[in-house]
């Protein structure tokens, strides 16, 4: 048998194959196997970790489809390229996030491995996992964990290898980015929308104390309105007594869209005629309540593509995303 102890953790998160792919593709990515290494025989893993033949089996042919193993008759398997590692750090999990993750993933050849892990604005989270993260990948793809300051964490990063997503209200020098735009784009979708606007008396913007959304939105929220003579209000609550027959609401969060939408029902306003709406970021949900709900959103599958292209490429990319208003029922 090899002189190589592989290093198996059988888990109970993850099946047997899947254990035995990640010990195999974690020592190739570590240089114990190296391009052209002859791998340990099925027979080899099956006796030395107590696994079945079977399980060793679908485990290498897992490693040749990703295109880190091949086999020869008679010869067995041996290596024929090192694994790149990816940490993909997002903020939250939201579907629009699950869109940018598919398309990440999807542009990327089979021998890339991608780490999903969220920091959820926790900053002890971010750094730890930052931390423990230098020198153990060959790229990272990073939400910030502040919306408008440039986290001094990532400076320890080699700055070939990192590339900031979504999040980008921040001097990010050199670095290479793939952003949207919380203030101008949004600008220019609420005057692409302002025929609906001008229905309504009042145009309400919600942002709770607590919401992570840069804060760039509320001023350029606020010049739109100005620029257009419209009667507008910065909430950060929205009180049913205060829930006015009339407004436009543009809301950041979605679960305060539902909340929202709530009380249009228990007070019997029609959305779309009494009640404006308008949310951020797109989601499959919003398609299909009170007749569609009005968004502004950037293009995640786009965000997800521009992302995977830094990495095949190792071209430097600053791009801007372009933002949207998609029309719905909603206003």
């Amino acid at each position: 048998m090899s002189d190589v102890k592989l290093q198996l953790n059988l888990t109970n998160s993850s099946t047997k194959v899947q254990n035995l792919v990640d010990a195999l593709s974690n020592a190739i990515n570590q240089g114990l196997f190296k391009p052209g290494d002859a791998l340990p025989s099925v027979n080899e893993i099956s006796k030395e970790h107590n696994l079945s033949r079977d399980t060793v089996f679908k485990a290498y042919q897992e490693l040749k489809q990703r295109g880190l193993v091949d086999s020869t008759p008679a010869k067995g398997y041996h290596v024929i390229e090192s694994l790149t590692k990816i940490l993909l750090m997002l903020d939250v999990y939201s579907p629009f996030k699950d869109v940018l993750y598919n398309a990440f993933v999807k542009n990327l050849p089979k021998n890339y491995k991608v780490d999903l892990v969220f920091h959820f604005y926790n900053e002890r989270v971010f750094e730890a996992v930052m931390f423990d993260s230098i020198g153990r990948y060959n790229y990272y793809v990073v939400m910030n964990f502040h919306t408008e300051i440039f986290h001094d964490v990532l400076k320890k990063i080699d700055s070939s290898k990192l590339l900031i997503l979504d999040l980008g209200d921040f001097e990010k020098g050199n670095y290479a980015y793939v952003c949207q735009d919380f203030g101008k784009s949004v600008y220019n979708c609420l005057v692409s929308g302002l025929d609906l606007l001008k229905k309504y008396q009042n145009f309400v913007l919600y942002f709770p104390d607590e919401s992570e959304h840069p804060r760039i939105t509320i001023k350029y929220f606020k010049k739109f309105c100005k620029d257009n003579n419209l009667h507008f209000e910065i909430a950060k609550t929205i009180q049913s007594k205060e829930f006015k027959l009339g407004t436009a609401y543009f809301i950041i969060r979605q679960k305060d869209v539902v909340d929202v939408v709530k009380l249009c029902r228990e007070k019997n306003l029609k959305v779309g005629a009494e009640i404006g709406l308008i949310a951020y970021n797109d989601n499959p949900m919003y398609e299909i309540i009170e007749n569609g709900i009005t968004v502004i959103s950037t293009d995640f599958t786009e965000m997800g593509t521009k992302a995977a292209q830094f990495i095949c490429t190792k071209q430097k990319v600053q791009e801007f995303i372009p933002t949207h208003l998609i029309r719905r029922g909603s206003l």
